[in-house]
Protein backbone atom coordinates (compact mmCIF):
# COMPACT_ATOMS: atom_id res chain seq x y z
CA UNK A 1 0.00 0.00 0.00
CA UNK A 2 1.54 3.29 -0.64
CA UNK A 3 2.18 5.40 2.27
CA UNK A 4 0.67 8.67 3.16
CA UNK A 5 3.21 10.48 4.37
CA UNK A 6 7.11 9.76 4.42
CA UNK A 7 9.03 10.21 7.74
CA UNK A 8 12.72 11.46 7.15
CA UNK A 9 14.83 10.98 9.54
CA UNK A 10 18.68 11.88 8.96
CA UNK A 11 20.93 10.07 11.17
CA UNK A 12 24.91 9.90 12.31
CA UNK A 13 26.08 7.39 14.67
CA UNK A 14 23.06 7.66 16.36
CA UNK A 15 23.49 4.00 17.93
CA UNK A 16 20.63 2.83 20.23
CA UNK A 17 19.77 5.84 21.04
CA UNK A 18 17.80 5.70 18.09
CA UNK A 19 15.64 3.07 18.85
CA UNK A 20 13.63 4.60 21.90
CA UNK A 21 12.95 7.63 19.64
CA UNK A 22 11.54 5.37 16.52
CA UNK A 23 9.93 2.90 18.84
CA UNK A 24 7.98 6.23 19.85
CA UNK A 25 7.20 7.36 16.27
CA UNK A 26 6.13 3.66 14.93
CA UNK A 27 3.31 4.15 17.74
CA UNK A 28 2.62 7.38 17.50
CA UNK A 29 1.87 7.79 13.99
CA UNK A 30 -1.41 6.36 12.67
CA UNK A 31 -1.79 7.38 8.78
CA UNK A 32 -0.40 4.92 6.73
CA UNK A 33 3.59 5.40 6.62
CA UNK A 34 7.07 4.88 5.42
CA UNK A 35 9.79 5.35 8.09
CA UNK A 36 13.24 6.47 6.24
CA UNK A 37 16.39 6.18 8.38
CA UNK A 38 18.85 7.82 6.26
CA UNK A 39 22.22 7.51 6.81
CA UNK A 40 25.28 8.55 5.10
CA UNK A 41 27.79 5.55 5.48
CA UNK A 42 27.18 2.28 5.27
CA UNK A 43 29.42 1.35 8.78
CA UNK A 44 27.09 4.09 10.96
CA UNK A 45 25.60 3.04 14.17
CA UNK A 46 22.08 3.70 13.77
CA UNK A 47 21.99 0.97 10.90
CA UNK A 48 21.57 -2.49 12.92
CA UNK A 49 19.41 -0.94 15.11
CA UNK A 50 17.35 0.55 12.47
CA UNK A 51 17.63 -2.69 10.93
CA UNK A 52 16.35 -4.92 13.99
CA UNK A 53 13.28 -2.52 14.03
CA UNK A 54 12.43 -3.13 10.24
CA UNK A 55 12.84 -6.82 10.79
CA UNK A 56 9.51 -6.33 12.67
CA UNK A 57 8.04 -3.59 11.30
CA UNK A 58 7.98 -3.10 7.46
CA UNK A 59 7.47 0.93 7.84
CA UNK A 60 11.16 1.75 8.58
CA UNK A 61 13.46 1.59 5.67
CA UNK A 62 17.21 2.26 5.84
CA UNK A 63 18.48 4.36 3.20
CA UNK A 64 21.97 4.98 2.43
CA UNK A 65 22.15 8.71 1.37
CA UNK A 66 24.85 9.35 -1.76
CA UNK A 67 24.35 12.81 -1.97
CA UNK A 68 27.24 13.50 -0.21
CA UNK A 69 27.46 13.98 4.26
CA UNK A 70 25.67 16.71 5.91
CA UNK A 71 22.10 16.78 7.11
CA UNK A 72 20.98 18.48 4.45
CA UNK A 73 21.89 16.45 1.94
CA UNK A 74 20.26 13.17 3.77
CA UNK A 75 17.34 15.40 3.66
CA UNK A 76 17.56 16.25 -0.01
CA UNK A 77 18.00 12.10 -0.84
CA UNK A 78 15.55 11.00 1.57
CA UNK A 79 12.53 13.76 0.24
CA UNK A 80 13.65 12.47 -3.69
CA UNK A 81 13.51 8.89 -2.11
CA UNK A 82 10.02 9.50 -0.76
CA UNK A 83 7.12 7.28 -2.05
CA UNK A 84 4.46 9.57 -0.61
CA UNK A 85 2.90 12.97 -1.16
CA UNK A 86 4.02 14.41 2.13
CA UNK A 87 6.82 14.05 3.44
CA UNK A 88 7.68 15.05 7.36
CA UNK A 89 11.51 15.91 8.40
CA UNK A 90 11.96 15.26 11.57
CA UNK A 91 15.00 14.46 14.14
CA UNK A 92 16.40 11.45 15.91
CA UNK A 93 17.66 12.99 18.82
CA UNK A 94 13.93 12.75 20.50
CA UNK A 95 13.22 16.61 20.47
CA UNK A 96 10.23 16.70 18.27
CA UNK A 97 7.02 15.18 19.58
CA UNK A 98 6.14 12.50 17.33
CA UNK A 99 2.15 13.08 17.93
CA UNK A 100 2.34 15.69 15.74
CA UNK A 101 3.99 13.79 12.32
CA UNK A 102 -0.15 13.14 11.17
CA UNK A 103 -1.80 16.65 12.27
CA UNK A 104 1.54 18.36 9.92
CA UNK A 105 1.08 15.84 7.24
CA UNK A 106 -2.96 16.24 7.50
CA UNK A 107 -2.35 19.92 6.99
CA UNK A 108 -0.23 19.13 3.55
CA UNK A 109 -3.62 16.98 2.79
CA UNK A 110 -5.27 20.03 3.26
CA UNK A 111 -3.26 21.90 0.66
CA UNK A 112 -0.66 23.69 2.49
CA UNK A 113 2.84 23.48 0.97
CA UNK A 114 4.76 23.75 3.96
CA UNK A 115 3.41 22.74 7.40
CA UNK A 116 5.82 23.85 10.67
CA UNK A 117 5.80 22.75 14.33
CA UNK A 118 6.03 26.36 15.68
CA UNK A 119 7.74 26.56 19.01
CA UNK A 120 6.56 30.34 18.77
CA UNK A 121 3.30 30.26 18.30
CA UNK A 122 0.72 30.33 21.53
CA UNK A 123 0.79 27.12 22.49
CA UNK A 124 4.49 26.38 21.55
CA UNK A 125 7.28 26.13 23.86
CA UNK A 126 11.22 25.43 23.53
CA UNK A 127 12.93 23.72 26.41
CA UNK A 128 16.62 23.57 27.03
CA UNK A 129 19.38 24.34 24.23
CA UNK A 130 21.75 26.83 23.87
CA UNK A 131 20.28 30.33 24.80
CA UNK A 132 22.63 32.19 21.98
CA UNK A 133 21.02 29.36 19.44
CA UNK A 134 17.07 30.23 21.20
CA UNK A 135 17.43 33.70 21.12
CA UNK A 136 18.82 34.16 17.56
CA UNK A 137 15.46 31.28 16.23
CA UNK A 138 13.09 33.20 18.33
CA UNK A 139 13.94 36.69 16.47
CA UNK A 140 14.27 34.98 13.00
CA UNK A 141 11.10 33.79 13.40
CA UNK A 142 9.45 36.77 14.89
CA UNK A 143 10.84 38.95 12.11
CA UNK A 144 9.92 36.40 9.35
CA UNK A 145 6.60 36.53 10.42
CA UNK A 146 5.60 40.15 10.64
CA UNK A 147 7.75 41.95 7.96
CA UNK A 148 7.51 39.38 5.38
CA UNK A 149 4.33 37.19 6.07
CA UNK A 150 6.07 33.87 5.69
CA UNK A 151 2.90 31.81 7.32
CA UNK A 152 4.79 30.59 10.12
CA UNK A 153 6.57 32.20 13.59
CA UNK A 154 9.26 29.42 13.28
CA UNK A 155 10.20 29.13 9.61
CA UNK A 156 14.08 27.86 11.62
CA UNK A 157 12.74 24.85 12.94
CA UNK A 158 13.58 21.47 10.71
CA UNK A 159 10.47 19.59 12.13
CA UNK A 160 7.96 20.31 9.00
CA UNK A 161 5.77 18.60 6.62
CA UNK A 162 5.83 19.34 3.05
CA UNK A 163 4.03 18.61 0.06
CA UNK A 164 6.88 16.48 -2.24
CA UNK A 165 5.65 17.65 -5.41
CA UNK A 166 6.30 21.14 -4.91
CA UNK A 167 9.85 20.01 -3.11
CA UNK A 168 10.68 18.83 -6.35
CA UNK A 169 9.83 21.61 -8.28
CA UNK A 170 11.07 24.30 -6.49
CA UNK A 171 14.70 22.15 -5.86
CA UNK A 172 16.67 22.01 -2.68
CA UNK A 173 19.51 24.34 -2.92
CA UNK A 174 20.82 24.26 0.77
CA UNK A 175 23.94 21.56 0.72
CA UNK A 176 25.44 22.72 4.62
CA UNK A 177 23.20 21.88 7.63
CA UNK A 178 19.85 22.19 8.63
CA UNK A 179 18.89 25.41 6.60
CA UNK A 180 16.14 23.42 4.12
CA UNK A 181 13.26 24.19 6.38
CA UNK A 182 13.97 28.19 6.10
CA UNK A 183 14.64 27.14 2.18
CA UNK A 184 11.18 25.50 1.52
CA UNK A 185 9.52 28.08 3.65
CA UNK A 186 10.93 31.63 1.70
CA UNK A 187 10.74 29.41 -1.61
CA UNK A 188 6.85 29.17 -0.51
CA UNK A 189 6.49 32.48 0.25
CA UNK A 190 8.08 33.57 -3.07
CA UNK A 191 5.64 32.02 -4.83
CA UNK A 192 2.92 32.37 -2.78
CA UNK A 193 2.13 29.28 -1.82
CA UNK A 194 0.27 28.63 1.55
CA UNK A 195 2.35 27.80 4.59
CA UNK A 196 0.52 26.63 7.80
CA UNK A 197 1.80 25.84 11.19
CA UNK A 198 0.62 23.99 14.98
CA UNK A 199 2.51 24.90 18.62
CA UNK A 200 4.90 22.43 19.36
CA UNK A 201 6.97 21.90 22.38
CA UNK A 202 10.61 21.16 21.75
CA UNK A 203 12.70 19.41 24.17
CA UNK A 204 16.31 19.72 23.90
CA UNK A 205 17.78 16.18 23.35
CA UNK A 206 18.47 13.91 26.33
CA UNK A 207 21.17 11.44 24.70
CA UNK A 208 24.13 12.81 22.81
CA UNK A 209 25.31 15.75 21.22
CA UNK A 210 23.98 18.14 19.27
CA UNK A 211 26.32 18.92 16.13
CA UNK A 212 24.73 22.05 15.22
CA UNK A 213 27.50 24.13 14.51
CA UNK A 214 26.20 27.99 14.63
CA UNK A 215 29.34 29.52 13.15
CA UNK A 216 29.50 26.86 10.30
CA UNK A 217 25.52 26.62 9.40
CA UNK A 218 24.69 30.93 10.08
CA UNK A 219 25.87 31.72 6.63
CA UNK A 220 22.97 29.69 4.56
CA UNK A 221 20.49 30.44 7.18
CA UNK A 222 21.27 34.50 6.81
CA UNK A 223 20.80 33.66 3.07
CA UNK A 224 17.73 32.24 3.12
CA UNK A 225 16.66 34.55 5.64
CA UNK A 226 17.17 37.95 3.26
CA UNK A 227 15.44 36.01 0.66
CA UNK A 228 12.07 35.39 1.96
CA UNK A 229 11.85 39.38 1.57
CA UNK A 230 12.14 39.54 -2.22
CA UNK A 231 9.18 40.28 -4.58
CA UNK A 232 6.83 37.48 -5.91
CA UNK A 233 8.46 34.73 -8.48
CA UNK A 234 6.69 32.67 -10.65
CA UNK A 235 7.87 29.25 -11.16
CA UNK A 236 10.19 29.96 -13.90
CA UNK A 237 11.69 32.57 -12.34
CA UNK A 238 12.54 30.17 -8.92
CA UNK A 239 13.72 27.02 -10.80
CA UNK A 240 16.13 29.17 -13.19
CA UNK A 241 17.63 30.56 -10.47
CA UNK A 242 18.20 26.74 -9.17
CA UNK A 243 18.81 24.71 -12.48
CA UNK A 244 23.01 25.29 -12.43
CA UNK A 245 22.73 24.01 -8.72
CA UNK A 246 20.44 21.12 -9.33
CA UNK A 247 22.28 17.63 -8.94
CA UNK A 248 22.59 15.77 -11.71
CA UNK A 249 22.27 12.09 -9.31
CA UNK A 250 19.22 10.96 -8.41
CA UNK A 251 18.00 7.14 -6.41
CA UNK A 252 18.03 5.36 -9.08
CA UNK A 253 15.28 3.08 -7.61
CA UNK A 254 13.12 4.61 -5.02
CA UNK A 255 12.31 1.94 -3.84
CA UNK A 256 15.33 0.78 -2.96
CA UNK A 257 16.71 0.04 0.69
CA UNK A 258 19.78 -0.98 2.65
CA UNK A 259 19.35 -4.82 3.00
CA UNK A 260 19.79 -5.98 6.55
CA UNK A 261 22.35 -7.51 7.55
Amino acid sequence: MKPRVSVIIPVYNEGDGVVRHLERILREVLLTAEILIVHDMPEDTTVPYAQELARHDPRVRTVLNTYGPGPANAVRYGIDAARAPVAVVTMADGCDDPRQIDDLARLVDRGVVVASASRYMPGGQQVGGPRFKRMASRWAGRSLWLLARVGTRDATNSFKAYDTDFVREVGIESRTGFEIGIELTAKATRLGRPVAEIPTIWLDRQLGESRFDVGRFLPSYLRWYFFAFGRRLNLDQLTARWAARKPDVVPADRNKEDTPA
